[in-house]
């Protein structure tokens, strides 16, 4: 049995990866979950998985968790908590498989620390990759560690790539790789109504089930952009060498173009459970709980290009990818606090590009030599950031 560390097991991400497992609990046994803030949900999880550890960052909350969990059948279940508990047991030497599954930034870390010790790490966080680069790449490489995308759109890549490719290789034979988007909630709305658009309409996604911040990344298309620059590192490829198609139907979860005029997709039903039983089971297949896709009931697949003047975020993701060095960290922390205002009715939707755009304008590119480095130009943007939205 495999023993796996889901880092975010409470997030919709968790949530699918904890269904897996389930259906597949002969061959893996949980050894860690760790939550942010919802302690309800995550000792239910501690009573039907029994993990080792349960990591939940603030110690107020933990000790809500640990008293709750002292008066369960789930008493053999060590809370701890720290940010450093995260690291803990990603890298714990008891576990084979880390799910990183921590949304933003705050992933980072226990990420990292994952690569470090060599895990066969399943990698959702996108923000990781994208503030981090070939810091966290060069950590996977160096250490042996074995990347899996679990992005439907990475982890679409990584099949149709070809036999024994590892992540961070460039291939052969590739022409470009094409990235799929569903276009969001408002891939129809003029633009001129997405001004006074509201948290409720950004976060109810046509076709996934998703977290809000995730949500609202995809209402403005930067989680395409994110995704843009994560695949970057990835695969290995220049942004001039992605494109992204708008894909309502989200039944195509990306393709790969070859030089001999073939073009590999992968298919299936909009389920992350797919992607996340792939990468658990990989090299092998495992049963996910997600429905055959039925192409009677899918028989028309449209594609167009993306409109970048309505959707600027993925036009500034472009530019960040081909400046690199700190501006796709800028751009992330700028997103990510941005999103929070937008979440929190603070600004309005068409605002968050406006900061995006003023945070990479006033700041400084510099190379990423260090952890150290990225920490700090994450801190540096969010504070500036912050300033900029109370003046908007």
């Amino acid at each position: 049995m495999k023993s796996v560390c889901v880092l975010g097991s409470t997030g919709s991400i968790g949530l699918s990866t904890l269904d897996v497992l389930r259906i597949n609990q002969q061959s893996y046994r949980v050894f860690a979950l760790t939550a942010n803030r919802n302690i309800d949900r995550l000792v239910e999880q501690c009573l039907e998985f029994k993990p080792c550890f349960a990591v939940v960052p603030d110690e107020q909350l933990a000790e809500q968790c640990r008293l709750k969990i002292s008066q369960s059948a789930a008493a053999a279940t060590e809370v701890i908590s720290g940010m450093e508990s995260l690291e803990f047991v990603a890298k714990h030497h008891d576990v084979d498989i880390v799910v990183a599954a921590i949304v933003g930034a705050a992933g980072l870390l226990s990420t990292l620390a994952a690569a470090q010790a060599g895990k066969k790490l399943l990698l959702a966080n996108k923000e990781a990759l994208v503030i981090s680069g070939d810091l966290l790449m060069s950590a996977v490489k160096d250490n042996n560690a074995c990347l899996l995308p679990l992005d439907s759109e990475h982890n679409a890549l990584f099949q149709c790539m070809p036999a024994g490719y590892q992540a961070g290789q460039g291939a052969a034979g590739i022409r470009k790789l094409i990235l799929t988007a569903s276009g969001g909630p408002f891939l129809n709305k003029p633009a001129a109504e997405l001004r006074n658009v509201t948290v409720e309409q950004a976060c109810a996604h046509p076709n996934w089930s998703m977290g809000r911040k995730i949500s609202v990344d995809s209402a403005t298309m930067m989680n395409k952009g994110l995704e843009l620059i994560e695949a970057s590192y990835l695969f290995a490829m220049p942004a001039d060498l992605i494109e992204v198609l708008v894909h309502p139907q989200s039944v195509v979860h990306s393709m790969v173009d070859y030089i001999d005029g073939s073009v590999l997709a992968q298919l299936g039903n909009p389920d992350m459970r797919t992607p996340i039983a792939h990468a658990l089971a990989w090299p092998e297949r495992q049963a996910s709980g997600v429905s055959p896709l039925d192409f009677m009931l899918n028989k028309q697949l449209s594609f167009a290009a993306p409109c970048y003047e309505k959707f600027p975020c993925l036009r500034l993701a472009y530019e960040v990818l081909a400046t690199k060095g700190s501006a796709p960290a800028i751009l992330n922390a700028a997103n990510e606090v941005a999103v929070e205002g937008f979440l929190n009715k603070k600004i309005r939707f068409t605002d968050i590009p406006v900061l995006i755009q003023q945070a990479l304008d006033t700041s400084s590119i510099e190379p990423l030599d260090s952890i150290d480095t990225v920490l700090r130009v994450d801190r540096v943007t969010r504070e500036l950031t912050m300033r900029n939205m109370e003046s908007i």
